[in-house]
């Protein structure tokens, strides 16, 4: 049985999580993400603009039925003039709704702070899904054990966001 790296569990003893545990987890996601949306667009990024510890970025997507905006705030790894976000959605079965609105239409808005960014959104590939792992779980520990929760289940996406020309 082998350890999680930085933590006191094994592997094999992080599970799936209940149908429950991900009908709360939904519910609390999506309502704790309009406060800190909300919170966060109204100061510019100077209150909420963390959570976890970790620097958090508004992403604007279209709605893949809807077209409407829709507004996520997500951890982020800036890499130069590219921006990366996780679709762990807290290590759920599911793909986060975001994502799958990204598929249907990659642009989107990055905001970081008061700078608003129109972006491209792409996956990661193998190469760089490889080196940006060990940087990810620096930045947010926990993304390691949404992946031990989602295994067998669903690859995380990694996802980089380019600027628009």
């Amino acid at each position: 049985m082998t350890k999680a790296p930085n933590s006191d569990q094994t592997n094999e003893s992080i599970k799936p999580w209940s149908a429950g545990q991900e009908r709360f987890g939904k519910w609390f996601i999506k309502r704790i993400g309009k406060w800190q949306t909300f919170v966060y667009e109204l100061t510019g990024g100077r209150l909420w603009s963390r959570f976890l510890g970790v620097e958090c970025a508004i992403l604007t997507t279209t709605g893949r039925k809807s077209g409407a905006a829709r507004k996520t705030p997500l951890l982020y790894l800036a890499q130069g003039d590219e921006v990366v976000m996780v679709a762990s959605q807290g290590g759920m079965s599911s793909m986060p709704l975001w994502y799958r609105n990204l598929q249907a239409t990659p642009e989107a808005v990055v905001q970081v702070g008061r700078d608003q960014r129109q972006m491209t959104a792409r996956d990661a590939n193998e190469q760089e899904r490889a080196a940006l792992w060990p940087q990810l779980d620096a930045l947010y520990p926990g993304y390691q054990e949404y992946r031990a929760r989602t295994d067998g289940v669903r690859e995380i996406p990694i996802v980089i966001f380019t600027p628009r020309v």
